[in-house]
């Protein structure tokens, strides 16, 4: 089998778990995808397959920077302490173990609850604030999400560039 084929095809599949990793954050998502382009760019070799990384790393770099500024802004101004997102990834990890799968988002929400409602010593408070900041943190890994695949397409449009031209 040929280098290029095989790298493009591993590639391909490294995108694809990056792409899983933004949605499941147990995984390194948007940096998986950077890396994997930049080996699939170092392979393919000539201006072409940089071009294409450039755009993949501009993708990225987007998807990473509005996910982190959109979503902290958004709690800053909540005021949800980075402790209470920790403490919320740490019960999703844990969820993920003690439930497969469906684990991870209800060990996060249950643990953002939690903290919330330690921090807010009111159950209704903490309801609200959680709520809204699952939308904050939803919203930003949408975003990171959209840019992923946009990510991906030009990487596509670069196997297709490279192997039909």
């Amino acid at each position: 089998m040929n280098a290029d084929i095989l790298t493009s095809v591993l590639v391909g599949l490294a995108i694809l778990v990056g792409c899983l990793g933004i949605i499941l954050p147990v995984l390194p998502g948007s940096i998986l995808i950077a890396i994997a382009v930049l080996v699939w760019a170092i392979v393919i070799g000539g201006p072409m397959a940089w071009i294409i990384f450039a755009i993949v790393a501009v993708f990225v770099a987007a998807g990473m920077s509005a996910s982190l500024v959109l979503t902290g802004r958004k709690l800053k101004a909540m005021k949800v302490p980075n402790k209470s997102v920790l403490l919320a990834g740490l019960l999703g990890i844990i969820g993920f173990f003690v439930i497969p799968v469906v684990g991870l988002p209800i060990g996060f929400i249950a643990g953002l609850y939690l903290a919330e409602y330690l921090r807010l010593k009111e159950a209704k408070e903490a309801r609200d604030s959680s709520w809204e900041s699952l939308k904050a943190i939803g919203i930003g890994t949408a975003l990171e999400f959209l840019l992923a695949l946009l990510a991906a397409i030009t990487f596509g449009i670069g196997n297709l560039i490279h192997f039909l031209g």
